[in-house]
């Protein structure tokens, strides 16, 4: 087959292979199996050693064992549910073939009478006469050598043998053995010298699931790049979108600042300075602010705000929640006091006269900034000269929703999106890797650090007594419970019990919220505890991510070694957000395993995001490091950032390279298709200038 043909049959649907009917394409489907590329993909989770062919007196029971022996004698029983049965010898002994639910015709036309064959199955032992039940390989002597080796086991679906998937993987190695390398030297020898060809063969027919190997490690790196390589182009198209420049003078922010009573941190000058030329320059701006929880990035996308309205714009911020809009709102209110900007909040309860009002007001330039929930993406809200979107908290955007969001504000628009999740480096370039990145590490000045300490949950009246204390002192406490188990019905019991035991001790001052209260309920117990008339608020973990309580300064973490430390992290960043010192106590049960020790000592001694978050990846792998679909980041079928981030490094460099001279992507153009890259580029609906 010529490179183009090879190439062509890589990307084709498995239906194209021979053996492939609708079942069978089905329970491929079941393994997300569906181009022939994705067989390569699916790598084998371990090994049958077949290469050692023993003698009948040197068996050994419970073993995988290859035999060469002579079939001497059938044994078909005329009763039914009987096993079929063949008498086979080698010159040290003998052995029966156990057939169940097998035919005979079938059984002698494998097992010829005095023919000499090769048999592979597990060894038992029954009325003190070695057997094999229903031997996974028959085949004569003369086709020993397609028995006599190592055999790669898979991970399949129910109905799908090891039998039938091994010869759809041989009918692909046995066509793409001449695949021309695309990396030159130079890569190639960075990431361990083996080619793509080699690599494959290697992983389904030697040993190769070793994740550190170098024919793992080069496949891998093809992943990475192939993910790298599509933020790259984005980015590009991206960064040729004109638009209108902001024209302003950082005076007006300047004066803004003043009439703060703390100071901004050297992080926040540093990426107020970052946005102010992206806003200035004639091209679109799409930047991801990066944050800790706590680190100011509100005041941040505040300070910006202000800036593009003094050029003329309007600007629009979106929350996830009504009660963070409303927070949002007050604050905005509070800064932009005195000043004539003018200020409006939509949500989906805001009552049709008033969303009427807010329509006309945009439309004709009234309404400067605009603060709300998704209601503001609806096409009847239409903006006179919309020069900035800021989404808050939105951690679910990926590539494709990015861009749409960048055409929904116009070609004039410019995009910040805010997120609270320390991510490590090597994620940032998949997650955010089509965005310019700004990052805030350093908290506020004012902000004080969170007392973090540990107790077991049998002390509990050491617990409620130092929760009492806190309560006569004016502060509020965040009781956190973990789900009992992971299910499709959230299950909140354990909180429910919580709630019902804390009431006892705290009548009248205890609330409960949880994932299956309805919107209205969840956000009236939340301005119950805003308003202080809670003390307590029990809660599983949807406690709202990115709401201050100032008044909340405990948390006490149920189980807190069923939580992953980034989590952990998240939900102690709910307290301490005024001047008060706040106080996080993580309870755990007895026998605590050496990991989930170790999460607590980190956590004790660290309030910093990006390295709680490095630490936690190390600990639980990328994939929970998140906790939600970020990008196609949960995609990566071979790479991972933990052991790969030499991989991580490598590729980015590499980019820089491609993105230099157009003909160097040209030939990556293979690798995209290879990996479902290549759609992505071509479905994106970029805008025109």
């Amino acid at each position: 087959m010529n490179q183009q043909n090879i190439q062509n049959l890589l990307i084709q649907n498995v239906s194209n292979l021979k053996g492939v009917g609708v079942k069978i394409k089905k329970l491929l489907k079941k393994k997300k199996i569906e181009k022939i590329s994705d067989l390569l993909w699916n790598l084998p989770q371990s090994y049958t050693d077949r290469s050692n062919i023993q003698t009948l007196d040197n068996l050994e029971i419970g073993k995988i064992t290859t035999i060469r022996a002579k079939v001497i004698k059938y044994n078909f029983p005329r009763i039914r549910n009987l096993p079929y049965k063949v008498i086979c010898q080698d010159e040290r002994g003998e052995i029966d073939i156990a057939f169940f639910n097998a035919r005979e015709g079938y059984i002698r036309k494998i097992l010829p009478l005095n023919a000499m064959v090769i048999i592979s199955g597990k060894i038992n032992f029954y009325k003190k006469k070695y057997q094999i039940i229903n031997p996974a390989y028959v085949l004569p002597v003369e086709k020993e050598n397609y028995i006599n080796k190592i055999i790669p086991r898979y991970s399949l679906s129910e109905g799908l043998t090891e039998k039938i998937y091994r010869k759809l993987i041989e009918q692909v190695l046995e066509k793409i053995t001449n695949l021309d390398e695309w990396h030159d030297k130079k890569i190639l020898e960075k990431i361990g010298n083996a080619n793509w060809t080699e690599s494959i063969f290697y992983l389904h027919e030697k040993y190769g699931n070793d994740i550190n190997s170098k024919y793992y490690k080069r496949l891998a790196y093809d992943e990475i790049l192939s993910n790298l390589l599509v933020l790259s182009q984005v980015r590009k198209r991206i960064k040729k979108i004109k638009k209108k420049n902001k024209q302003f003078e950082n005076i007006f922010a300047s004066k803004l600042i003043k009439n703060f009573n703390f100071s901004l941190t050297n992080d926040q000058k540093k990426v107020i300075k970052e946005i102010n030329i992206d806003l200035k320059s004639d091209f679109k701006m799409f930047r991801i602010l990066q944050g800790d929880v706590g680190s100011g990035k509100t005041i941040v996308s505040l300070i910006v705000t202000a800036n593009v309205i003094k050029s003329g714009f309007q600007v629009s911020m979106m929350a996830p929640t009504e009660i963070l809009v409303k927070q949002h709102y007050e604050l905005a209110k509070k800064v932009f006091k005195s000043t004539g900007i003018s200020i409006n909040c939509l949500t989906g309860k805001t009552n049709p006269k008033d969303k009427k009002i807010i329509q006309e007001s945009l439309v004709k330039g009234n309404i400067n900034f605009l603060i709300g929930t998704h209601a503001l993406f609806q096409k009847d809200i239409i903006f006179k000269n919309l020069g900035l979107i800021i989404i808050d908290e939105q951690h679910k955007f990926g590539v494709k929703q990015r861009i749409e969001l960048s055409n929904k504000g116009g070609k004039n628009c410019d995009i910040l999106l805010m997120s609270a999740t320390p991510i490590p480096r090597t994620l940032v370039m998949t997650v955010y890797g089509d965005m310019d990145v700004s990052r805030i590490k350093k908290k506020p000045i004012n902000r004080k650090n969170i007392i973090t300490l540990s107790k077991p949950e049998e002390k509990i009246d050491e617990i409620l007594l130092f929760v009492k204390k806190q309560i006569q002192i004016g502060n509020q406490i965040f009781w956190v419970c973990p789900l009992i188990e992971e299910s499709k019905k959230l299950d909140y019991s354990a909180a429910k019990k919580k709630y019902e035991f804390l009431s006892k001790k705290f009548v009248n001052t205890v609330g409960l919220i949880h994932g299956s209260l309805k919107k209205d309920e969840k956000n009236d117990i939340l301005k119950k505890f805003l308003n202080k008339k809670i003390d307590i608020l029990v809660s599983t973990t949807i406690i709202e991510v990115g709401i201050d309580f100032p008044n909340a300064n405990v948390i006490v973490i149920e189980n807190s070694n069923k939580f992953g430390l980034s989590q952990l992290h998240q939900l102690r960043g709910r307290i301490g957000r005024g001047n008060v010192q706040g106080t996080c106590l993580l309870l755990y049960k007895k026998n605590l395993s050496e990991n989930a020790k170790k999460r607590i000592r980190i956590l004790k001694s660290s309030d910093d995001g990006f390295y709680i978050a490095e630490e936690d990846m190390k600990l639980r792998g990328f994939g929970d490091i998140l906790g939600y679909q970020q990008s196609g980041i949960k995609d990566f079928k071979l790479a991972d950032p933990i052991h790969h981030e030499g991989l991580f490094k490598i590729a980015e460099n590499n980019i820089k390279d491609i993105e230099s001279n157009e003909d160097n992507f040209k030939k990556y153009e293979f690798l995209l298709k290879l990996f479902d890259k290549a759609d992505i580029i071509n479905q994106l609906n970029f805008q025109k200038n």
